[in-house]
């Protein structure tokens, strides 16, 4: 597969901090890749250095098979930027600022008109055309910032935290829209803080801390990682002493009880809800509702950073 982002060794201080520490990333076409850290872990530094946004003190950043520099315009105009802070003119309309923007890649007035239509439709806008921004709810001025960002409709986008603060249905015609935009041919750099939201559209993940890459797969193969295979849920009355025997299975890891409901987190293995059960007989323990949960993208960051994605 051909190779859209290839990041060497980046290094990059801020006087005595080291915010990248020698960090590798290998992004390929047709990719929805999902960057995840805590605040603090250098994603953003990552990206603006990427985008050349940034000077580096070391490493090698190549885009589309090159080198990329401050002045490497024909790769910049082949990129697409939406970032987290809602980036446009209030004194201008939707159709205005989408025009702007798509202008400082596209020239030629008969094509950027019919960009900046079709950007206008992806979107969901066509009522807001002739709306200035201050007058769109946050869901639309999310939209507004993306139409804005891939309206020259770029190979490569990068897409930072999009959904933050908007209501359940603007999410999901955000992330449709991603979805869409990939299945068209643009490969994607999603960074977000809603686990669901990687676990669905991204189709590689990379997770980082501390300026380097700790683990980088399939949503499934990240899972695989860690120790946790399953958590077993079962409503039911259970003695203390079935609570000593459950804990003590082969493949239990912790073991809860609380408000009449077990929960047992388990490695993989092939039996565990069957060996849970067998020692609830054993107590003469009658099971309610059971339900078995696989490991979540949550868990995996958990253990592999030791803290949660907001700190």
């Amino acid at each position: 597969m051909e190779k859209i982002v290839s990041v060497e060794n980046l290094v990059k201080r801020y006087g005595s901090l080291l915010a990248l520490d020698h960090l590798n990333m290998e992004i390929e076409r047709g990719e929805i890749f999902g960057l995840l850290g805590p605040n603090g872990s250098g994603k953003t530094t990552a990206i603006h250095c990427i985008l050349q946004l940034l000077t580096y003190d070391k490493g090698e950043i190549r885009l589309f098979g090159q080198p990329m520099t401050q002045t490497s315009y024909d790769l910049k105009r082949r990129i697409g930027v939406v970032p987290q802070n809602v980036a446009v003119f209030n004194e201008l309309t939707v159709h205005e600022n989408i025009d702007y923007f798509c202008g400082l890649y596209i020239p030629e007035s008969a094509k950027r008109k019919a960009c900046v239509a079709d950007a206008i439709r992806f979107v969901g806008l066509e009522d807001y055309a002739r709306t200035r921004p201050k007058k769109l709810s946050g869901g639309l001025l999310r939209r507004l910032n993306i139409a804005c960002g891939i309206a020259h409709k770029p190979e490569l986008v990068f897409f930072d935290e999009p959904t933050v603060a908007v209501d359940p249905q603007s999410r999901a015609s955000i992330l449709s829209g991603i979805q869409q935009m990939n299945a068209e041919g643009s490969t994607i750099v999603y960074t977000s803080h809603y686990m669901e939201e990687v676990e669905e559209i991204c189709t590689r993940i990379m997770i980082m801390d501390k300026g380097r890459t700790l683990a980088c797969g399939t949503n499934e193969e990240l899972k695989r990682l860690v120790a946790a295979g399953e958590k077993i849920v079962i409503e039911a009355d259970v003695p203390e002493g079935a609570l000593m025997r459950i804990q003590a299975l082969p493949h239990a890891l912790s073991v809860g009880y609380e408000d009449g409901q077990l929960s047992v987190t388990c490695e993989n293995a092939e039996h565990n809800v069957s060996d849970v059960l067998e020692e609830l007989a054993r107590a003469h323990v009658r099971a309610g509702r059971i339900w078995a949960e696989p490991p979540t993208l949550n868990d995996v960051f958990l253990e592999i950073t030791g803290r949660e994605l907001r700190d």
